[in-house]
């Protein structure tokens, strides 16, 4: 599946705040999330980040 940026994603295991979606801020060797609970910003790399990836819900189009 192809990530693009602004596009929300569902993770398996959800962040401490207690929600499950990320929206994508940068693709590329790494991914940039940042959760849309309480706006905390991670880098991952691309393998663990597809891993952790369930589902992608939407399309944020500007």
């Amino acid at each position: 599946m192809e990530y693009k940026i602004g596009d929300i994603v569902r993770t398996k295991k959800q962040h401490p705040c207690g929600s499950k979606l990320w929206e994508i801020t940068r693709v590329g060797v790494d991914f940039k999330l940042k959760c849309l609970g309480c706006g905390h910003v991670i880098m991952i790399e691309r393998q663990k980040a597809l891993k952790m990836i369930t589902k992608k819900m939407e399309k944020n189009d500007e």
